[in-house]
């Protein structure tokens, strides 16, 4: 029975290890992702995007366009200015060739009789049957047809030097990895492929926190003092969750205007999750940040960071080994007595876990506070904004760890049950 014992746990053990490597892996793969997902989907390529906006507005004018009629509101209108236009050519070519006729004798001769000959009261009596013919060549359906596409070819012609300047390294080489010939299914790819990943990994680190679990279940049901195999294995454990906890994101923030719509000229100008911010960071993503950063507190905070994230918690590891197998007589070593015994009260594991989802509480309730008041800025501008801000699976298996880490101490410090004394008859 007891050797089935071991070899169980040393096949959970194993298990543990795939799984690890496993969650890894697929966060890794899952993170680039979203990454990529968020910079297709970001404002810049959107709401901030000349191309964006210039080929809504420009099938919105190219439908105006096709669809161009004279109503008789407009003919009406139209009819008072080719009727001014038409009296103010008259007189401007009236002046033009008075103009052109004096200087000279053969121009006064020609004026003379244009004068006898030619009445421009007369002319200007012809302007409404000049407008007439000029209203009936319009609207004719060749004629229509004729300026719809005058207006068309200018629309192009405007449309063609108006572009942006952006970067698109990036956008390509997303295009490149998903094989995708545009963003529209560069995104379609990436959503399934991050839907599958994350199912993945959820059910792969609830799998290896259960195993921890029921690890170190099994050591608390018993009252003895843990046999140096066990005692490894619970080791083993805690290594295992805590290099998932630190290489896998703990949480992604990301604030988001899912949609936001407004009409113009009849028809909706649409823009759809437009990503405003985006960050899915492991501990040593962010450590890795702050290291490389030129200021001297940023390092500072990453030294500390990483101190407190994983120098601290191995230590704590180490020093329990040490303990256990009283190494040169470690038991006795005031340092090795504080990890093991007291620094639990003040381990910074469980300072950071309550960092991380304070961090989290914080900025989602900051996010939907702020949105919430952006989403009520106009009745005419429709804006639906979403905060993506949510904990990952590497935050949960971290706060495995601290939690089973403490529970750890306490099975050190364990001492065997005292024997029982029988009582004699008198």
């Amino acid at each position: 029975m007891k050797t089935l014992k071991v070899l169980l746990s040393f096949m959970v053990i194993i298990a543990s290890v795939v799984l690890c490597y496993r969650i890894i892996a697929n966060s890794m793969a899952n993170q680039e992702n979203n990454n990529d997902y968020a910079e297709l989907n970001h404002v810049k390529y959107g709401l901030f995007s000349v191309e964006a906006w210039k080929r809504q507005i420009t099938a919105i004018l190219a439908e105006e366009i096709k669809t161009l009629n004279l109503s008789r509101t407009n003919e009406r209108d139209l009819r008072k200015h080719i009727e001014v236009l038409l009296n103010t050519l008259i007189d401007k070519v009236e002046k033009q060739i008075r103009e052109g006729n004096k200087g000279s004798v053969e121009g006064w001769v020609k004026q003379v009789f244009m004068d006898l000959f030619v009445s421009l009261e007369d002319i200007k009596k012809g302007i409404p049957e000049y407008t007439d013919a000029i209203i009936h060549e319009i609207t004719k359906v060749k004629t229509r047809g004729q300026i719809k596409t005058i207006l068309s070819k200018q629309l192009e012609q405007y449309f063609s030097r108006t572009f942006d300047a952006q970067d698109t390294a990036q956008l390509n080489r997303i295009l490149l990895r998903t094989g995708s010939r545009d963003i529209e299914h560069a995104k379609i790819s990436l959503d399934k492929a991050i839907s599958l990943k994350h199912g993945l990994i959820v059910r792969e680190a609830v799998l290896l926190i259960i195993l921890s679990v029921i690890l170190f279940a099994v050591a608390g049901f018993s009252k003895q003092p843990l046999a140096p195999f066990r005692y490894i294995l619970l080791v083993l454990s805690l290594v295992i969750l805590l290099t998932a906890g630190v290489t896998t994101p703990m949480i992604d923030m990301e604030a988001k205007i899912s949609q936001m719509s407004f009409v113009l000229m009849g028809h909706p100008i649409l823009f759809e999750n437009q990503v405003l911010y985006f960050q899915s960071k492991s501990i040593l993503d962010v450590f890795w940040i702050m290291i490389t950063h030129k200021d001297i507190p940023m390092k500072f905070v990453g030294v500390l960071l990483i101190t407190f994230s994983i120098v601290f918690p191995l230590f704590k590891i180490l020093s329990t080994l040490g303990y256990y197998y009283n190494f040169h007589r470690a038991r006795e070593n005031p340092v090795i007595r504080f990890f093991v015994l007291q620094s639990g009260k003040w381990s910074m594991a469980d300072v950071m876990v309550v960092a991380m989802f304070m961090a989290y509480i914080g900025f989602n309730g900051i996010i939907t506070s702020q949105f919430g008041q952006l989403s009520k800025a106009s009745q005419e501008l429709v804006i639906l904004t979403t905060n993506g801000t949510s904990l990952k699976p590497g935050y949960y298996l971290f706060l495995t760890y601290t939690l089973l880490a403490l529970l750890l101490s306490g099975f050190l410090t364990r001492k065997p049950p005292a024997p029982e004394r029988t009582k004699s008859i008198g």
